[in-house]
């Protein structure tokens, strides 16, 4: 394949994804010989072509395709690979040969790797899917946040035909009401253009700048969180994790936030602490909480947050949709591609920012 397929192409600009700034060819380790790729039946089967249109990509390049459903990968299977396109794991980092160059994570989170030693990140270039899976995210947080503001948690938690729990009903419309997107990332801004659809006056939380998209009013900073948050009626957390975010929704967080607003994580679980969550929830601090990642993972059966009519717990399973898979499979192809061909690479990430 000489360039980009038309899929790819209409997916980088759609999305925005953005190219090294220089040619990996430029790398002085670049030498194209063995690539392994983990293909799980899971994912094979949801994608039949994928396996295909790599091996149409990767003509005169040994490839090989673990087949393993736990994304750890062997030394045996590593020998030689300077390529790898898996979920990054300290385990399979481990196990890595010196010859390893590129690592593509199928995954937008790569916060499983970025605490490695530095003699395993160092000199190697990483990349992920951020942005890819960002439109079925925003439309489960929306989802969440709908189902709280109408009540539904106590409704679908019933067994009976129960009329008097339209009591639960008290969080009012959405339009209107404000809306703080911590994090306006590839899927905050997907979340803050949905809100802002839906009649919702948006502020935004970035690290990077107080630049922001004409259908946010706002766009704040990092020290900024608290008093943002005590003028929102619902806050979205879509933060990566990093050292600077984790724990980053606590009690003094919560106490800042405004009475009786939502909380909607679809971010990582472990910036929420939630001891300091359920607190606020049995307060009444908090309204309600829509929940698609926890601290721990899974969400032990014991925690009072099972219990709780105003809760909405999902297995992180928000990015998950056939639209996320089919861009994942596309892009994964495509820097494939440019891999191999010595070209930018998309979707770099800071392994020591964390994204």
């Amino acid at each position: 394949m000489d360039g980009p397929s038309p899929d790819a192409t209409r997916i980088i600009e759609e999305f925005g994804l953005r190219q090294a700034a220089k040619p990996i060819s430029e790398h002085p380790d670049w030498n194209p010989q063995r690539v392994v790729i983990s293909l799980p039946q899971s994912f094979a089967t949801r994608l039949p072509d994928l396996e295909q249109t790599l091996k149409t990509i990767s003509a005169g390049v040994d490839l090989y395709f673990d087949r393993s459903e736990n994304f750890v990968l062997t030394p045996e299977v590593l020998a030689g690979a300077d390529a790898i396109i898996s979920i990054c794991n300290p385990v399979t980092m481990g196990n890595a040969s010196d010859s390893l160059l590129w690592f593509h994570n199928y995954r937008v989170g790569i916060d499983r790797c970025t605490g490695l030693p530095d003699e395993q990140i160092n000199g190697r270039v990483f990349s992920n899917s951020k942005r890819l899976s960002g439109p079925a995210i925003a439309e489960h947080g929306i989802a969440m946040m709908l189902s709280l503001a109408r009540g539904l948690p106590a409704f679908s938690k019933a067994d009976t035909w129960d009329r008097s729990l339209a009591s639960k009903m008290t969080f009012g419309e959405l339009k209107g009401k404000t809306v703080l997107v911590v994090g306006l990332g590839g899927i905050g801004s997907q979340i803050a253009w949905r809100a802002h659809g839906l009649g919702m006056r948006v502020l935004a939380i970035r690290n990077s700048s107080r630049e922001g998209p004409g259908y946010v009013d706002q766009v704040g900073l990092p020290e900024e969180l608290h008093a943002l948050a005590a003028r929102a009626d619902v806050v979205v957390n879509a933060l990566p994790l990093t050292e600077k975010t984790r724990g980053i929704f606590n009690q003094e967080f919560f106490a800042a936030a405004k009475p009786g607003a939502m909380f909607i994580s679809v971010g990582r679980g472990q910036s929420t602490v939630t001891e300091d969550l359920v607190a606020a929830l049995q307060s009444g601090q908090l309204h309600s909480a829509g929940l698609d990642v926890t601290d721990p993972e899974p969400l032990p059966a014991e925690s009072p947050l099972w219990q709780m009519d105003n809760v909405l717990i999902t297995p992180h399973i928000s990015s998950t949709g056939q639209g996320s898979a089919e861009r994942i499979a596309v892009i994964t192809a495509e820097n494939l591609r440019r891999y191999l061909a010595g070209e930018p690479l998309l979707n770099l990430v800071d392994m020591q920012a964390g994204y």
